[in-house]
């Protein structure tokens, strides 16, 4: 690997997100060096400050990070890579380097984290997860599904907001679980509505 103080200059903070869910999964840096390897490889390449030297994201572990977007911020001096995670982030097998400090579920987390929850569910119990014995009755997800959806058409026809909430996130729980038996994702549904906007 390339080494040198050199190399060192011009360092750029690199904010590495999730590209279908759009969690952060680390601060990294970045110079022209690693943008370019990481430009030609199509994975993340970084400059480690500590060791002074350009390093390949999951060279070692294995969990490299495919590049989907970089952009970068109106004063061109800092970062953002939108990926595709092989694995955990973190050097801890932590799925993101902030693991740690006010960890309180925030409403932009609800839908990555009820989705990692379904996939853990798959392999409960029907009889003693909920989530399991949809995914392993779809006749009965699907009716669910349009139970859900009549309801929270009821609830803006007839009932406060709080309700029309309620019913939404009802819907959205077993919509989520629909599309994870048929083996898709909701980024997969938001893909559909980016492609609708062009």
């Amino acid at each position: 690997m390339a080494r040198g103080h050199n190399q060192a200059v011009d360092l750029f903070p690199c904010i590495v997100q999730d590209s279908r869910t759009g969690e952060v999964l680390t601060l990294a840096y970045v110079n022209e060096e690693s943008l370019a390897r990481t430009r030609e490889t199509g994975e993340m390449w970084f400059w480690s400050r500590s060791r002074d030297e350009l390093w390949h994201k999951g060279a070692t572990s294995g969990n490299v990070q495919k590049l989907r977007a970089l952009r970068y911020d109106c004063d061109a001096d800092a970062w953002i890579a939108l990926v595709d995670p092989a694995g955990p982030a973190c050097h801890t097998g932590e799925r993101t380097c902030f693991h740690r400090g006010e960890m309180e579920l925030q409403p932009a987390e609800a839908l990555p984290t009820l989705e990692r929850t379904i996939a853990e569910r798959r392999a409960a119990d029907p009889e003693r997860s909920y989530t399991a014995k949809l995914l392993a009755d779809p006749e009965l997800l699907r009716a669910k599904v349009e139970e859900e959806a009549e309801e929270v058409a009821r609830a803006a026809r007839d009932e406060p907001d709080e309700r029309v909430a309620e019913e939404a996130a009802d819907v959205l729980y077993h919509l989520t679980v629909l599309l994870a038996s048929r083996g898709l994702s909701l980024a997969d549904a938001y893909e559909v509505l980016g492609d609708r906007r062009r």
